[in-house]
């Protein structure tokens, strides 16, 4: 019993003739009735009763072709279902983030994707640039949005983006008054940054920006736990465009004039990765980007 003789057999009751039956198949009619005789010899079932004007399904025909045809449409789906995660129109993608995908343009590329892609399931973690790196390495995510400076020596990463860098001050901080700020009354500032034991990389970053003689002050806790600091009077600390496209009660943002007051958004992911989903998340937002020339 074959795949192709369910078909010759469903052809062939629709149809009520061999004939027209093997020519919706493209096959000969010879063909057709030859398979059609030996499933029945096998199934040891007259499924036809045949005529001059054709063929009509016995009682035992009427009884087993429902579950040919239930057959032939679980196929169906199987093929189809193959085709479409084969082709990457679906799947889940589990994307990974230093920090939450709000502003632009993040917001717009993911927003495109979902509209050209809206049957991949798009799945959010937010992790740390350490967590990052091992759930890369051992498939727990596939792609990761990370900044430039918290990339490990061997990742496969793509540039996205530039952010610009801005000042995060309290409300009533006498700063506020300046149209725009610099790295040398910036240094001048308690500087309220995250970091915890095995990473102090946005101390770092931030290091490498302002230059020597910054004053830090580093806490174990969420970008918006710095915020609450700042609004309270603790210190100031620096953040993305985007971030600053979020109203926190008590904080203010100020544009920084400095040429290197930018940061680098990267798409990470694993080299050996082979869900074709994926594939296609990494190759829209690399192309997006390029096109766009956000980088």
């Amino acid at each position: 019993m074959e795949i192709r003789d369910l078909m010759y057999l469903d052809a062939s009751a629709t149809a009520g003739n061999f004939t027209r039956a093997a020519k919706s198949l493209g096959i000969n009619t010879s063909t057709i009735s030859r398979r059609v005789g030996r499933f029945e010899d096998e199934l040891g079932l007259a499924v036809f009763e045949r005529q001059h004007a054709g063929v009509r399904l016995t009682t035992g025909g009427k009884a087993v072709l429902p579950h040919i045809r239930r057959a032939l449409a679980e196929l169906d789906a199987i093929r189809r279902a193959g085709e479409q995660n084969g082709n990457g129109v679906v799947g889940e993608v589990r994307l990974a983030v230093r920090m939450p995908p709000i502003g632009e343009p993040l917001r717009d590329l993911l927003a495109r994707w979902r509209d050209r892609h809206p049957d991949v399931v798009l799945t959010i973690l937010e992790l740390s640039e350490w967590e990052i790196q091992s759930a890369i390495r051992e498939r727990r995510i596939d792609v990761a949005l990370m900044t430039r400076h918290t990339l490990w020596p061997d990742a496969a990463s793509a540039p996205l983006y530039r952010e610009r860098v801005l000042a995060a001050l309290p409300c009533r901080h006498p700063l506020i008054e300046r149209e725009a700020l610099d790295w040398v009354c910036l240094r001048k500032e308690m500087l309220l940054v995250q970091g915890w034991e095995n990473s102090q990389s946005a101390r770092e970053f931030y290091a490498s920006l302002m230059g020597c003689g910054a004053n830090f002050h580093t806490h174990a806790a969420s970008k918006q736990c710095i915020f609450a600091l700042v609004a309270a009077g603790f210190g100031i600390t620096l953040a993305t465009r985007s971030q600053s496209e979020v109203a926190f009660p008590g904080v203010a943002y100020r544009p920084i004039s400095e040429d290197n007051a930018w940061v680098q958004v990267e798409l990470v992911w694993s080299p050996e990765a082979e869900d074709p989903a994926v594939g296609r998340f990494v190759a829209f937002m690399r192309d997006e980007a390029r096109s766009r020339r956000l980088f």
